[in-house]
């Protein structure tokens, strides 16, 4: 953002502070300075020249010899531009200048056989705009040989500062100067509004009516009539100038100097042209098209945030206004907006229309709702001087929902326990004051301190400390000759990710990292999906809520590019929503750290001695037990198989511990692959990670080798399919005698012969004793008082029999 110091002195003394000393303190407290243009020495050599006569260059038809005179002589000069002709007083190079767009010298030279002696300039190599369509042709009156710094006083110093997001009060020069005024103990001087309005009321003029009140929470109007359309005077084109606009007429260019003074936007309305004299502000019910300003065509989706009169589309809200209602050289009436906009909208319409403008890039970072009606008033001010307009009485304010400052408590003693320092407590008061904050006294320790809505980041305590911090400067925190710590091993919070890594990546896998912030089709195939407060986009409007969704992206794109063969796994953070309502705290929602493997194509190619592979489910939960190997939890986790598809899985199995499942995976839906295009097999595993690390594994030991012979009986049951392989097991265990030591599923069989809804599973029992061998009718008596109890328990059919 480029200002202009001279028009920053107009709010704040800054008498005896050198320009080195204003841009070292704007940038040491967070406006960072990126670069200062000193015009006065930038354009020291410039003049002004007069075109004496013209004539063509004999040896180019698009070039032309002119006699300029700089005061002193004639000089020969060539010149390209088209509009150049005698009679004209022009910005001239003399031979040493240096050009500021380009930064070269001018040479004496020869130009296709003909000699030139300096250069005749247009806007864009002075950088005071980007126009080349032709030479800079100034006012007659200016004398030939005169400093062109004095002759359009160009002596002024601008700034390019980089405003931080969280900042939008400083994208104006009152902001840059409350700023100021701190670093310098000097005060604010904010122009005073003084109207003097007719008889006619505003109401009787024109309406306002929010529909959508969620993105348009206040829309202020004023009416301005009688006004004469004309070239705004030099000294209002000087500033707008400086700062890198161009002039337009008198009533757009005070609408962008209050813009650029005080940060709030707004638009003047030819009133004539609303249907009705009616503001309706409220969204679209469906796609549109409409033309704007710059009288491009442009369609408009869904719910795009609209300033509508009785009848049609004016303008589009906080970025640019309509060309069916813009002012002309005709406009009599104007009709003054002044609104606040919710930045989600405005960015969500500027991102999607590819649209962006001063107004907009304030509105989607955030503008001070409490500042619009001074906005509003003093460009009526400006307009009834500027353009003889007289100012209707009252004004037109619609705030269904006002929105009062924040109050936070601030104690001193929490200030030097946070800085490491002392600052004095009326310091700590003058620097918060300075800055626009109400302050109340509630005892020694605290006050109470009211921030203004043109403040949005100040939210906690926290955040006041760091602007007394940043106001008293960050080189008067004293330096600490000696500190004194305790020695202690440090725990590595990456240790265990990179272990996971290297299980991962010697099995075969890839790792991918996706993007954690997703759109609305995306997250929902899983999860309670958290939504961003203020998306950068509709593509990133929510946090994601599991791994799978990206990671179906990153399938898809390769799947695009050929690779069919896929085996990747990627270690992310999930968010998860705790309830239905609106997020209100942390307690609201969860965030975990997952891992997830995902396969698809196939897992080995045919070769003179292998046989294809296919990437399957045996093969995923293969790599999924492997992998649990590696970092030591293959003894402790314990599988449960699911048959019945879920809102992802066709069929799946779960990792659990102890009731707890850890993770799932499975062969995903074909209907979830198809959202994301992709017409091949996918099969992946979800683990939480976070509560995966926080198994622990069991202790390796030495056990003694068994002395005495196992005796092992299988048996299949035919049962329901909703029957869990995992409750008949645990079955087993419980009612069996202590000589069954393990049970174990060798096969799971579906089959229209085994009934509707059927299927067979086969277990194997280990039956044996440390201290004795086993006879045949204790085995025999166990084995059969199982299969009793299981067939009468599940309803089962012992296979077989």
């Amino acid at each position: 953002m480029k200002i202009a110091l001279s028009w920053i002195k107009e709010f704040v003394d800054l008498n005896g502070i050198s320009t080195d000393e204003i841009v070292s303190q704007l940038t040491m407290s967070g406006l960072e300075v990126e670069d200062v243009v000193d015009q006065s020495n930038l354009y020291k050599n410039f003049i002004v020249g007069f075109v004496k006569e013209t004539q063509k260059h004999p040896n180019a038809d698009k070039l032309t010899i002119c006699k300029v005179f700089d005061g002193k002589d004639d000089l020969q000069v060539i010149c390209g531009a088209s509009n150049v002709s005698a009679g004209q007083k022009i910005v001239f190079a003399p031979i040493g200048t240096e050009i500021p767009n380009g930064n070269f010298v001018i040479k004496k030279a020869k130009i296709r056989g003909v000699e030139s002696n300096g250069m005749i300039c247009a806007e864009d190599e002075l950088l005071l705009s980007d126009d080349h369509s032709g030479i800079m042709v100034l006012d007659e009156k200016l004398e030939a040989g005169k400093s062109i710094t004095e002759a359009l006083n160009l002596n002024d110093v601008i700034l390019e500062i980089a405003i931080t997001p969280n900042r939008p009060d400083a994208l104006s020069h009152i902001g840059v100067a409350r700023d100021l005024a701190a670093l310098f103990d000097r005060d604010l001087i904010i122009p005073e509004i003084k109207l003097s309005e007719s008889s006619e009321d505003v109401n009787k003029l024109a309406s306002v009516i929010i529909e959508d009140e969620v993105n348009c929470p206040r829309y202020i109007a004023k009416v301005v009539k009688d006004v004469k359309i004309k070239e705004s005077p030099k000294w209002l084109k000087d500033r707008l100038e400086k700062i890198g606009l161009r002039p337009r007429n008198n009533i757009v260019d005070i609408t962008n100097l209050v813009l650029h003074e005080c940060g709030q936007p707004l638009h003047a309305f030819d009133l004539d042209k609303l249907s009705d004299h009616k503001i309706v502000v409220k969204s679209t019910k469906s796609e549109t098209s409409f033309t704007s300003l710059d009288s491009k065509e442009r369609k408009l989706p869904l719910n795009t945030l609209m300033i509508c009169d009785a009848s049609r589309e004016v303008a589009i809200a906080g970025v640019m206004g309509g060309e069916n209602s813009e002012i002309t050289e005709t406009t009599k009436n104007i009709l003054i907006e002044s609104a606040y906009f919710h930045p989600s909208s405005i960015r969500k319409t500027s991102k999607t229309l590819g649209l962006s403008t001063d107004a907009s890039y304030r509105f989607e970072r955030g503008t001070d709702p409490n500042i619009t009606k001074y906005a509003a008033e003093r460009c009526a001010q400006l307009v009834a001087d500027l353009a003889d307009g007289k100012i209707a009485n009252g004004i037109i304010d619609v705030y269904p929902k006002v929105i009062n400052p924040k109050e936070i408590e601030l104690r001193f003693s929490r200030t030097t326990k946070i800085l490491g320092y002392d600052v004095a407590s009326e310091k700590i008061k003058n620097i918060l004051s300075r800055l626009g904050l109400a302050i109340k006294v509630l005892d020694e320790d605290k006050l109470l301190v009211s921030v203004p809505t043109f403040r949005p980041d100040i939210e906690r305590e926290i955040d006041l400390i760091e602007e007394i911090a940043r106001i008293n400067g960050y080189d008067n925190i004293p330096t600490v000759s000696k500190i004194n710590i305790t020695l202690e091993k440090k725990t590595d919070e990456t240790e265990v990710d990179e272990k996971i890594r290297q299980a991962a990546t010697s099995l075969g896998f890839f790792e991918m990292i996706n993007n954690p912030l997703q759109s609305e089709k995306e997250v929902k195939i899983s999860g309670s999906p958290v939504k961003l407060a203020n998306p950068l986009s509709a593509d990133m409007e929510y946090l994601r809520s599991t791994l799978i969704s990206g990671a179906l992206i990153t399938v898809s794109k390769n799947l695009r590019q050929g690779v069919k063969d896929i085996k990747l796994f990627e270690i992310g953070d999930v968010f998860n929503k705790t309830n239905e309502g609106e997020i209100k705290s942390f307690d609201d929602f969860t965030e975990d750290q997952n891992l997830l493997f995902i396969i698809s194509g196939k897992e080995q190619d045919k070769g003179w001695n292998t046989e294809v592979i296919d990437s399957d489910f045996y093969l995923l939960k293969g790599l999924v037990d492997s992998f649990l190997a590696k970092v030591s939890l293959d003894n402790v986790l314990n599988d449960s198989y699911y048959a019945a598809a879920n809102e992802i899985y066709a069929y799946y199995l779960t990792k659990n511990s102890n009731g707890v499942e850890l993770g799932k995976g499975g062969k995903i839906k074909s209907d979830v692959l198809k959202q994301f295009d992709i017409n091949q097999d996918v099969y992946c595993f979800e683990f939480n990670f976070t509560h995966l690390k926080n198994v622990k594994a069991k202790n390796n030991g030495y056990v003694d080798p068994l002395k005495y012979p196992k005796i092992i009986r299988d048996f299949a049951f035919v049962l329901d399919k909703s029957v869990k392989y995992l409750d008949v097991k645990e079955f087993i265990k419980k009612k069996s005698s202590n000589l069954l030591k393990e049970v174990s599923v060798f096969d799971i069989f579906e089959n229209e012969t085994l009934g509707e809804n059927k299927k067979s599973i086969a277990f194997t029992l280990e039956f044996y004793d440390k201290d004795r061998t086993l006879t045949e009718d204790e085995v025999e008596k166990d084995f059969n008082n199982l299969i009793s109890l299981i067939t009468k328990e599940f309803n089962a059919q012992l296979r077989g029999k």
